[in-house]
């Protein structure tokens, strides 16, 4: 079931993108006259399709691209069998040279458009939760990347590059991981320390298994896990060998409740949620003795951990978020600044990639890994905010000047906009096909790339 929602966010996300994208193009060519012969989201095979006017407005069943044929363009289809005969007014190449610049720009400004507005809506519908940098009072939990850093567990960061922040989880923010020359200002037991970010640090925490910096965070039992009964497709499995039956978790059968607090376990004291993955690591699949407080009165509750470390309950933290209101004008002010920072944040990876900071085989993601992006869960927050942050990715690898991309229609249109030749049909034919090869090449190892990160790394 978490496969199909990652997979149906994807579809539904990029089938919202693409569509808009390719509406650019086609709205902003029938503006200027010109013949729009087929609009699909999707490629072919096609799954359904009608015709409206000149144009057919087609489904394809591959949901990770789409395309719009508009008469007298060398485009992806590389049909150039009108190139022998005179330009008709209809065409694409019959337009002035500003008018085709438009229409290629025609679907990034579209997604442009929809990532502001993607914003600028959530926003002024939800605001903008973060937990203060106060509320790591214990100061933090230091996993193995924030220790190889020289980070410790209990330490407070009180600055990122010399200045107070008002977001915890600003620690990891791009702005902080991928400029250069970033630190953190650290006390440690009455001491101040400064913590030198490396450059490269950014590529270790896009590992599927990296852990980094939590708040220290005290706890009680909120909801104790149980499982239900087995679904007809998992008794199947199990009958066939292909998966194991879920067992109750241990905490429903040692008696834990919600609202207990766990003080100890085996007598070692137990203050911390993180001294509590601790302690259960190392007593896996072993019975331990939990010290509970329940409504002031000290308990005692034997049971077994799991072989994953796990007792089967959901914690409450002491940790409290905020959330900042916004009016339509403030929502309006900074929506767009913050649709612009993707743009300026995937800049500035470009950057680390090209100078050897980080390698593109962690960086760059495939299909899988945009679906993992978009989570196990089906939340229209996440959805939406995501969805708009690939919008601005879109707009920003479509103005990318490779031939097939839009970015390589506006170079071209761009020079005989300033030159005043175009190029040659032929060149563009030519360049149409090194840049399809070039996409195909990137789009197989991103794919490939996604498939070695989760099953073989």
């Amino acid at each position: 079931m978490e496969v199909l929602v990652m997979a149906g966010q994807l579809i539904l996300g990029l089938s919202i993108l693409v569509g808009l994208h390719e509406l650019g193009h086609l709205l902003t060519a029938k503006l200027f006259g010109m013949r729009v012969e087929q609009y699909s989201i999707g490629f072919p095979p096609k799954l359904f399709g009608f015709r409206m006017g000149e144009t057919e407005y087609s489904l394809g069943a591959v949901p990770l691209g789409g395309y719009v044929k508009i008469t007298g363009m060398i485009d992806e289809s590389l049909d150039t069998e009108h190139l022998g005969s005179e330009p008709q007014p209809y065409e694409f190449r019959a337009k002035p040279a500003w008018q085709r610049l438009i229409v290629m720009m025609g679907g990034i400004i579209v997604n442009v458009i929809t990532g502001v507005l993607v914003f600028i809506i959530l926003l002024y519908a939800y605001g903008k939760s973060y937990l203060p940098a106060s509320e790591a009072k214990h100061g933090i939990v230091a996993y193995s990347l924030a220790q190889d850093l020289g980070l410790r567990t209990g330490d407070r960061i009180l600055k990122i590059n010399g200045q107070p922040y008002k977001d915890f989880y600003a620690v990891r923010s791009p702005e902080v991981l991928l400029n250069n020359n970033s630190s953190y200002t650290v006390e440690r037991d009455g001491q101040i320390l400064t913590i030198n970010i490396p450059p490269d640090l950014i590529e270790k925490l896009s590992d599927k298994n990296a852990e980094f910096i939590e708040p220290v965070r005290a706890f009680r039992v909120d909801t104790v896990m149980s499982v239900g009964k087995p679904s007809a497709f998992q008794r199947l499995m199990i009958s066939l060998n292909m998966a194991k039956p879920a067992e109750e978790y241990p905490a429903v059968k040692a008696g834990l409740k919600s609202g207990d607090q766990i003080v100890s376990i085996n007598n070692q004291s137990v203050r911390y949620f993180h001294e509590l993955q601790q302690e259960l690591i190392k007593n896996r699949g072993q019975r331990v003795t939990l010290g509970v407080v329940r409504n002031d009165e000290p308990k005692k509750i034997d049971l077994k951990v799991t072989e994953n470390a796990a007792i089967g309950f959901i914690p409450e933290f002491d940790l409290k978020y905020e959330t900042v209101d916004y009016s339509l004008g403030m929502a309006v002010k900074e929506g767009p600044e913050m649709a612009f920072g993707v743009v300026r944040d995937n800049i500035k990876a470009f950057g680390k990639i090209f100078r050897g900071e980080v390698s593109a085989s962690k960086s760059l993601s495939g299909p899988i890994g945009i679906a993992q992006i978009y989570g196990k869960t089906w939340d229209w927050y996440r959805f939406w905010s995501i969805t708009g942050l690939l919008s601005m990715i879109l707009a920003f690898m479509n103005f990318l000047p490779i031939p097939a991309l839009d970015g390589g229609h506006v170079m071209f249109l761009t020079y005989e906009m300033v030159s005043g030749r175009s190029p040659s049909d032929k060149f563009l034919e030519v360049a149409q096909k090194v840049g399809m090869v070039i996409l195909l090449s990137l789009m197989v190892f991103a794919f490939f790339n996604d498939i070695f990160k989760n099953f073989f790394a």
